[in-house]
């Protein structure tokens, strides 16, 4: 499963918040509330946010393995 975990590292580390996210660069807040979530979005929204954020793509987000049993 894919965790936004590292995102909210960034942003404190970036100094940027998230009503600068929606207010000064555009990012909708339903991208913010999904990404909360755990909601999938997209690859395009993904490279704006490195974008913005001058990072990686591992610094918005992981991969989480699940575990076993609920593989099965």
């Amino acid at each position: 499963m894919i965790s936004y975990s590292p995102f909210y590292k960034t942003l404190l580390k970036r100094g940027i918040t998230e009503y600068a996210l929606i207010f000064r660069y555009g990012i909708s807040a339903n991208t913010l509330h999904r990404m909360k979530h755990g909601a999938a979005i997209t690859t395009t929204t993904i490279n704006t946010l490195c974008e913005i954020l001058e990072c990686r793509v591992e610094d918005i987000l992981v991969y989480q393995r699940e575990d076993a049993d609920r593989l099965s």
